[in-house]
């Protein structure tokens, strides 16, 4: 048999050699849930859709964010890396910030590649694969995948009625067989949309500080309160983290920071250096000139959302029943729930999309099936 012959006789046999001995991707990766946002984005590509999905806002950032962007063009030091924690001016007005509004005088600072990182780099600083962290259902859904690629176990209990943490279900967990070593709170809450009172935060925080377990609490949406003020909670077992991306319309520029006790610090030194060295140095001047001149801008913006985009949302809800909607009082999302014969949340978010040109989010990709997450604030009110 020519050579030629004898390579194709035999070339089945050598391609299933090959593909028995090609290479397998991370088990812990493999398991973690599919991003619900990019699976949005591809069933809604080339539509003409109304998107209340992506937490995100409909303005700009403050006018004098963008000139320290265009300025930024012009200094060399733009080009270069920083310090990892962050820019010196940044993390110094960032900690002037936290003593006078968030009442956290206890806290370095470290500034991230937005909050999403901040919580990767904690979660990378506190937990090994195999420990047990705690989520209250329903979640938000970056954080679940976080642990699932960290091979950490997440305890899902859930969120009593009004859509805050259970303290019952909390302690319960705490005192349990496998206690997690951190709890995650929201405040206000992504995706309920329920800001969590002082008073049920510090009582988090003392149950978390008695059985040795680290609080984390996601501060995101803090300039976004309706009705109960926002509050932190400080500690050597608390970590806090915060976001430029929503009320400063800072999303593309991924800012966020940690403030966390200073025994954290070396830990939460690795992540960074490791994963994204430095936070943008543009990214973080434009922070800069909005954290020092963006507060009525960003108030105006705040208040407008409950006098149009708001109100236009629950007006359209009304037909499904006065307790078909939850959550509202912070933050930018409203859960609501599906009427029985629609229960199917994921094919009717694909219905809201082909039928009626508007998208949401599933409710179980935040872990609470039969529901449907809204966005307000992705709009200009002249959409609504």
């Amino acid at each position: 048999m020519r050579p030629t012959l004898r390579y194709l006789a035999t070339a089945p046999l050598l391609s299933r050699c090959f593909a028995s001995m090609a290479p397998s991707v991370s088990k812990t990766m493999a398991a973690t849930d599919a991003p619900v946002i990019v699976n949005m984005q591809r069933l809604t590509r080339g539509k003409d859709v109304a998107s209340l999905a992506q937490g995100i806002v409909h303005w700009p950032p403050p006018p004098a964010s963008l000139e320290a962007a265009k300025a930024a063009l012009d200094d060399p030091a733009t080009h270069g890396y920083g310090d990892d924690e962050g820019s010196p001016a940044l993390v110094a007005a960032l900690g002037r910030k936290l003593k006078a509004k968030n009442a956290l005088a206890r806290s370095d600072v470290m500034v991230t590649s937005g909050c999403n990182q901040a919580f990767a780099n904690v979660c990378l600083a506190l937990l090994d694969a195999g420990d047990a962290a705690l989520l209250f259902r329903p979640y938000y859904f970056n954080h679940l995948m976080q642990l699932q690629m960290l091979g950490v176990e997440a305890l899902l209990p859930a969120m009593t009625d009004e859509l805050l943490p259970d303290v019952a279900a909390l302690t319960a967990a705490l005192d349990g067989a496998r206690p997690p070593k951190v709890v995650v709170l929201v405040n206000p809450g992504n995706p309920t949309g329920t800001m969590i009172p002082k008073a049920l935060l510090d009582e988090v925080a003392g149950l978390c500080a008695a059985r040795g377990a680290w609080l984390v609490v996601d501060n995101t949406y803090e300039l976004f309160a309706y009705g109960e003020p926002h509050a932190c909670v400080e500690g050597a077992h608390v970590v806090n983290l915060f976001s430029f991306s929503k009320a400063y319309g800072m999303m593309g520029w991924r800012v966020g920071y940690v403030a966390h006790p200073p025994a954290l610090g070396p830990a939460l030194l690795k992540a960074q250096d490791t994963v994204a060295i430095c936070a943008s140095q543009a990214s973080q001047r434009v922070a800069l000139a909005a954290l020092e001149g963006g507060d009525a801008y960003v108030a105006d913006r705040v208040a407008g959302l409950v006098a149009h985009q708001k109100k236009a949302i629950l007006d359209a809800l009304a037909p499904l029943g006065e307790n078909a909607v939850r959550g509202g009082d912070g933050a930018i999302y409203l859960l609501v729930a599906l009427p029985r014969h629609c229960a199917d949340d994921e094919k009717v978010v694909e219905w809201l999309v082909d039928a009626h040109g508007v998208a949401a989010i599933p409710g179980a990709a935040c872990g609470l099936p039969g529901h449907v997450r809204v966005c307000y604030a992705n709009l200009e009110p002249a959409a609504y």
